[in-house]
């Protein structure tokens, strides 16, 4: 069967009793008979472990991160542990265009599947919306007088889906063009921000442009982040959902982490910890990007640490990458936070018993343990093996080393993240990155980065597959995002809205004969 058709026949608990059993019943705002919003959780004194699933370089297809997460917390589950995970929001991007959706896979899935991969409860749509908002007000006080001399505008407008005509646009004005929804900096704040005080403070420090002075305006200036955090009100209530087996799901945001932080938001993540014993989370891409910035940028923010750390890998990635090296440079990327690290081998049926143990076998080389995961085809009993040794590592809580300091400037941190985490040899910066590194400000020099490159390769040239080492990287760009306190760092030709492949997605997406949806993976 499909994983539309398994999610589809397998029994969905009511979200009042979902609510129930995690005794959130009276917190709660219902979106349909199996979605619901969050609206406030008792603040625990003694927080749950949390449990960060991160991967190697992927195929354009993933590697089933979000499914071996689903599959852990089932299998904590049927361990008899209040375990819950806390994942990002799929964008309709990946859905029509390649990757697909982002609600597992097989018996390991977030339900109801077709519903959260599409509009869901809405949330994608109202930080589209307050985007725009902004980018609108911002035309509007430039046409109506331009009071606050605004010359040069940097906020861009945005849209869920693929569309690369977009890149470029003519306004009445000037030209301009759109990013993706997910790589909006109104999704980062939303998705850093504590609460809605500070969403609404931080949605006001949003640099939007630089008067005939140079200097920046700010979207308070134009006196729009009230009406923008009114229309992120009920967004920013994370959603509750469930796995096929019945266990409690958060899900909230959805930055990518090519050219975002990739990591849900942080608000689920602390009501996670504070409902559940055990919170498995997942960031987006490799561990050179969504990991890396959920250690370097969310834990810091949150003042938060993972217990443990899953690397993801399949025999299909490693083979993609040219063999095992991949897979070890993953690996020492992730020894150099100190966290305690298990592989998690995502099975393929076709998948050798001498291939295993040549990933096992570099893994004990390693010191790593390691174990097979089979969430895909058996559920929680497939992740078992993992749960019991993720019970075991999260017992002693290794302290967390930051891969930079934030008081170095930051050109020593991409310096930093060049070295240890890609491999790089050099770092190389255009003109315009150049001039742009010259100009921030001593606070802007202490924020942390988020670098925006290609997934499928440790480097910044997507061809460099495997275990590249001692290469040039070019910084080609450099961004302050004032709003959520980072500098996005663009390498090469990272691009901020995608284009659709030329088979995509939607061609097999429609409504069959009882108006069911089908075609979505």
């Amino acid at each position: 069967m499909s994983d539309i058709e398994i999610a589809r026949q397998t029994e969905k608990m009511p979200i009042e009793e979902l609510a129930k059993k995690i005794g959130m019943e009276d917190q709660i705002e219902l979106y349909g008979k199996y979605k619901a919003k969050i609206k406030e959780v008792p603040e625990k004194r003694v927080k749950g472990k949390l449990i960060l699933v991160t991967a190697t370089n992927p195929t354009p297809y993933g590697e089933g991160k979000t499914t071996v997460s689903i599959g852990l917390v089932d299998a904590l589950c049927i361990l008899q542990k209040k375990a819950g995970a806390v994942l990002r929001e799929p964008s309709l991007g990946p859905v029509f265009g390649l990757k697909g959706g982002a609600t597992g896979g097989g018996y390991a899935q977030v339900v109801p599947m077709e519903e959260i991969n599409l509009h869901f409860t809405g949330d994608f749509h109202a930080i589209t919306s307050a985007n725009n908002l902004l980018a609108s007000a911002i035309d509007n006080h430039i046409y109506q007088g331009n009071e606050l001399k605004i010359e040069k505008v940097r906020f861009k407008r945005c849209l869920d889906l693929n569309d690369r005509a977009l890149r470029k646009v003519t306004l009445t004005e000037r030209e301009d063009s759109f990013q993706i929804t997910a790589a909006s900096e109104v999704m980062t704040v939303f998705c850093l921000a504590k609460d809605l005080k500070d969403l609404r403070h931080r949605l006001g420090e949003i640099i939007v442009g630089y008067n005939q002075d140079g200097k920046e305006v700010y979207a308070k200036q134009l006196k729009v982040e009230g009406a923008m955090t009114a229309l992120l009100k009920d967004a920013f209530q994370p959603n509750l959902v469930q796995t096929l087996e019945q266990n409690p799901v958060l899900l909230h945001g959805g930055p990518f982490a090519n050219i975002s932080h990739g990591c849900n938001s942080l608000r689920a993540t602390c009501m996670g910890l504070d409902l559940f014993d055990y919170v498995v989370t997942e960031a987006g891409f490799g561990s050179d990007l969504g990991a890396e910035k959920f250690l370097d940028i969310k834990c810091r923010r949150a003042n938060i640490s993972p217990d443990v750390v899953v690397l993801v890998t399949t025999i299909k990635a490693l083979e993609y990458n040219g063999g095992l090296d991949n897979l070890e440079a993953h690996i020492e990327n992730l020894q150099r936070f100190h966290v305690n690290l298990v592989v998690a081998l995502n099975k393929y049926e076709n998948d050798t018993q001498e291939q295993i143990e040549k990933v096992r076998a570099l893994c004990q080389e390693k010191k790593v343990a390691m174990e097979v995961v089979t969430s895909y085809r058996d559920g929680g009993k497939g992740s078992l093996a993992l749960a019991e040794k993720v019970l075991e590592l999260s017992q002693e809580k290794q302290p967390l080393h930051y891969m930079y300091e934030l008081d170095q400037t930051i050109s020593e941190k991409i310096e930093l993240l060049a070295q240890n985490i890609y491999h790089a040899g050099k770092v190389e910066y255009t003109p315009t990155a150049n001039e742009k590194l010259g100009k921030l400000s001593d606070k802007e020099q202490h924020y942390p980065i988020c670098v925006a490159k290609t997934q499928y390769s440790l480097s910044d040239d997507a061809k460099k597959l495997g275990y590249p080492k001692d290469f040039t990287i070019t910084v080609r760009d450099i961004d302050v995002l004032n709003g959520s306190e980072m500098i996005v760092v663009y390498l090469n030709n990272i691009l901020t809205m995608p284009g659709l492949p030329k088979a995509a997605n939607y061609e097999k997406i429609d409504l069959d004969e009882q108006d069911q949806i089908i075609g979505i993976f």
